[in-house]
């Protein structure tokens, strides 16, 4: 059995990874830091257990179980956690989550889990599994086939018929991503699950990775929806998930396949006039910033450039840094400076620690950078504030903090 654990802490993972080959050495155990990490290993590997942090950069865990699961139907999902929210334990059972655990993991309830899990895999009948394998080795013929056609190329002797008859009047729909240089991988794989999601939900068809920057859809629509309403419902949702500017191009209907070169031909043509969408809708920005802001309260002591938090929430670093400050008042960078400098305080506090531990605690690897910043915010350096904290304290006659 092969078990994917995608969870930004390296602590974390690694630990996880060794508590599994204690107690199951012949499992294979694979590791993501990101979710565009674990995308590139469940498309390598034949991943039969997915742990997932929620908070993690790219999607958070949950997005990525809901959109994972059309395309992995048979892979079992664990959430794993930091904090005991009741509402993200909810979203991970509406999901299809096997279970919900909260660190730190003890050794005993992961344990349990895994079991439970074999269990379960056990259980699923050989023929199950490869009707599954044999419909899915169908869809991927299939939709071969298409990108081939699409792309004016020959498909050989290929008797289309069957095909066509499914699709007598259709729509085509292409979303073309602004992606510069950077690995598309995650992208593709959004856009290829929510665009297929929204397919089947209002009709029939399939989506096709067309070229690197562009997929390709298909589809016949059920009598009672609308194509302006799935269009823009396409666009809804890819705002939500993606971070990186995108076009919705459509076609008309159309009705012979022999012309889908040249009407895929026309839509990239016409994307040439056309603006890419970027903002996120409203709503999912501010929600955006509220995860963004517990992640913050728990990693604090990380790195948390800016580009790296707009990774973690999926948003454009420009817009993310807009949305922040109008949520709360302050510049991404000063509100995460004065978390860590307030955390300082506390911890100075502390006869115990030293100046270098505390630094690092708080998310500083320079010593003199810490002493600068803190210095800046409060016009004492760390021993200043120290030392007058420690006569405060025999001011107020009580019992002295020993100094170092």
């Amino acid at each position: 059995m092969n078990i994917l654990i995608a969870d930004d802490e390296r602590v974390i993972r690694e630990g996880i990874q060794r508590t599994i080959k204690q107690i199951c050495p012949d499992y294979g155990v694979f590791l993501a830091a990101s979710t565009e990490e674990a995308v590139k290993v469940m498309e390598e590997q034949q991943i039969q257990v997915v742990l997932t942090d929620i908070l993690m950069p790219g999607l958070n865990g949950l997005e990525f179980m809901g959109i994972s699961k059309r395309r992995y139907p048979h892979v079992k999902w664990v959430v794993i956690s930091a904090h005991s929210e009741f509402s993200y334990a909810q979203e991970a059972v509406r999901l299809g989550a096997r279970d919900y655990l909260l660190k730190p993991i003890g050794k005993t309830r992961l344990q349990e889990v895994i079991n439970n899990l074999v269990s379960e895999i056990q259980l699923d009948s050989k023929k199950s599994l490869e009707g599954q394998r044999l419909r899915t080795s169908l869809k991927y013929l299939r939709e071969g086939v298409f990108q081939r056609l699409a792309s004016g190329l020959d498909i050989g002797n290929l008797d289309l018929g069957p095909f066509v008859q499914n699709y007598l009047n259709f729509y085509l729909i292409m979303v073309q991503l602004d992606t510069g240089d950077k690995s598309v991988r995650l992208e593709h794989f959004i856009v290829e699950n929510v665009l297929s999601e929204l397919v089947d939900r209002n009709g029939l068809g399939f989506v096709v990775s067309y070229d690197r920057q562009s997929l390709l859809g298909l589809v016949t629509l059920k009598e009672n929806v609308q194509i302006e309403q799935f269009q823009e419902d396409v666009k809804v949702h890819l705002k939500h998930s993606l971070k990186v500017p995108f076009q919705i191009i459509l076609s008309g209907q159309c009705s012979d396949f022999n012309n889908v070169p040249q009407v895929v031909m026309r839509m990239r043509k016409a994307s040439a006039s056309q603006a890419f969408e970027l903002e996120p809708t409203k709503g999912s920005g501010e929600k955006a910033i509220e995860v963004a802001l517990q992640y913050i309260k728990e990693h604090y002591n990380e790195d948390l450039s800016l580009e790296k938090m707009a990774s973690v929430v999926f948003l454009n670093p420009a817009y993310f840094s807009q949305l922040f400050k109008q949520k709360t008042g302050l510049g991404y960078k000063e509100y995460v400076t004065t978390l860590r400098l307030e955390q300082a305080k506390l911890l100075l506090l502390n006869p115990k620690l030293k100046l270098a531990e505390i630094a690092e605690h708080v998310g500083y690897q320079d010593m003199r950078h810490f002493t600068q910043m803190f210095r800046k915010r409060y016009h004492l350096t760390p021993t200043e504030y120290r030392q007058q904290q420690y006569i405060n304290v025999l001011m107020g006659n009580v019992e002295a903090i020993p100094k170092e």
